[in-house]
């Protein structure tokens, strides 16, 4: 026996050089991030150009809103997905309406993929904002008594919606218009919303969606943003709200 060495520790000390390869390995590989896994939903692509809907909102944001954030939504739920065999083949729209009975990663990334495919469609270039249809202008008249008033309380709404979240103008299951709002990723066809009812027009006011041009000004990105609404968009959901 060597002085001040059992046989224990030299066969620990000369196995180290062996050991330390493959405890690296196991290192990396537990840091390394979840693979993307293809799946079922998919990214849509914007309806214009990245820079299409200037001065309201600026191309920079429009490429990170809609390649790096609504793409991360994306690849989230479809990772959700893979992981839970229970929720394979089921639409994007059945996992909406029973949002508050799955877990939070995918009722947080089914909304924010629904919502943001229904944002994107819901605004156009300035040129082609459009008016609202005769019967929808009549609806809205009907209840606040111009468009103008109609968007204050709309903007009004944005800007209570403490943190993030979204602000809507829905239809409910009486026919009747109203303005709502929802944290976070949730929206009005949840059954966890507060006010449910079919969406006909909504705005992100989540700081991602403004901060680079507005800053802390979401009022000004909300009532900038009337500029590129699509009406004819939104008149369309109308009438279809009605059948």
């Amino acid at each position: 026996m060597i002085r001040g060495f059992s046989a224990l520790t030299l066969l620990i000390a000369s196995a180290a050089p062996l050991m330390a390869p493959a405890a690296a390995q196991a290192q990396t590989a537990a840091t390394k991030p979840a693979p993307k896994v293809e799946g079922a939903f998919t990214l849509p692509a914007l309806p214009y150009a990245a820079d299409a809907l200037n001065p309201a909102i600026d191309a920079q944001t429009m490429t990170i809103h809609h390649g790096l954030h609504h793409q991360a939504y994306v690849t989230a739920l479809n990772n959700a997905v893979a992981a839970d065999p229970a929720l394979k083949g089921q639409s994007l729209e059945a996992l909406v309406a029973k949002a508050g009975t799955l877990p939070a990663v995918v009722r947080n990334n089914a909304g924010g993929h629904w919502n943001h495919s229904f944002f994107w469609k819901s605004m156009a270039p300035v040129a082609q904002s459009g008016q609202p249809s005769p019967q929808l202008l009549a609806a809205i008249t009907a209840k606040w008594g111009s468009l103008d008033a109609f968007k204050k309380e709309f903007q009004d709404a944005g800007l209570k919606r403490f943190g993030s979240g979204w602000v809507w103008l829905i239809r409910d299951a009486q026919g009747n218009l109203a303005i709502t709002s929802t944290p976070n990723q949730d929206n009005p066809l949840m059954d966890v919303a507060e006010v449910k009812g079919t969406p006909l027009l909504g705005n992100d006011v989540w700081e991602h969606a403004y901060y680079l041009k507005y800053q802390n000004k979401r009022g000004d990105y909300l009532s900038n943003w009337w500029q590129v609404v699509n009406w004819q968009k939104v008149s369309e959901r109308f009438a279809k709200s009605a059948r």
